[in-house]
């Protein structure tokens, strides 16, 4: 089952701009989330130059500031840093037998996981997705969280992890096409097929701390991207389908969407700038 562990994590990013950005308004999705499983003891985020922040809950709950700088510059850095403590995932029962799935076809009429259940821009049905598939004989079988554990698999099996080969705009025919792709893409195409079965699923991102490469070469401290299902008399489960695990102690939350869109850990609009260049660079310790 594994033991609780304590993360020191610092997530910084860095524009460049070839010239002046005279304002900027910016959403930052950096705070990880605190819930039964996972305890936040510090958040905080410093920007150079200095710009002011306010906090917002959005639709799914994650903790977003809002940062506004209204005078020019020609470099942005934004430096969040978090004290995580993550618990064990509760263990699993092998299966939850075929009438689990009469639940779940029930949820179908109710609001309450309609986003969830629903196509998104990133997790959408196409013809690559048909034809993929089909070729694999992709299907859910007696029991909803067998057919979980084996589609993740399959998923990992399949595709190779190349970083750098899509970019967080790539849609999932990418992946399906070539074979390669990094966590999100994994990610986008295992929800896609899961809300296909009519099994509420969404995309979370966060960062993974593990004590090697995973099996698909995911850097040892990375941000991350998994997926999480909802299921009878379990509720959330989270599936990796980049490192064919299930999400433990090593995986921490930071925030819940349909896709990526929602979720990203920096979006906005800048007036100005000419050509910019953008670093991340990600750092998880376990203290």
């Amino acid at each position: 089952m594994g033991k609780t562990a304590l993360y020191e994590i610092e997530h910084v990013t860095r524009y460049l701009y070839t010239s002046p950005v005279r304002h900027c308004v910016l959403s930052l999705c950096l705070k990880p989330r605190h819930d039964e499983v996972q305890r936040l003891f510090s958040f905080d985020v410093t920007t150079d130059p200095p710009a002011p922040l306010t906090s917002e809950l959005d639709f799914f709950g994650n903790t977003k500031q809002v940062l506004t700088l209204h005078r020019a510059h020609h470099g942005l850095e934004i430096v969040s840093r978090s004290t995580v403590e993550r618990s064990p995932a509760a263990p699993l029962p092998n299966s939850l037998g075929a009438v689990a799935w009469n639940e779940i076809l029930s949820w179908r009429g109710s609001s309450r996981h309609w986003s969830f259940m629903h196509p998104s821009a990133f997790a959408r049905p196409s013809q690559a997705l048909t034809a993929f598939v089909g070729k694999l004989g992709i299907k859910p079988g007696d029991d909803p969280l067998e057919s979980l554990r084996r589609l993740s698999d399959t998923l990992s099996q399949r595709f190779q992890y190349v970083p750098g080969s899509t970019s967080v705009v790539s849609p999932i025919e990418h992946i399906l096409e070539t074979g390669q792709g990094v966590c999100q893409d994994y990610a986008h195409v295992m929800i896609a097929i899961v809300r296909s079965w009519h099994v509420p699923a969404r995309y979370v991102s966060g960062y993974l701390c593990m004590a090697g490469n995973g099996i698909r070469g995911v850097p040892q401290t990375a941000s991350h991207a998994w997926v999480e299902c909802r299921l009878p008399d379990l509720g959330w489960v989270g599936f990796d389908p980049t490192n064919r695990c299930l999400a433990d102690q090593r995986h921490v939350r930071v925030a819940v969407g349909r896709d990526y869109q929602d979720v990203a850990p920096v979006r906005g609009v800048f007036d100005g700038g000419g050509e910019s260049q953008l670093a991340v660079d990600v750092r998880v310790r376990a203290a």
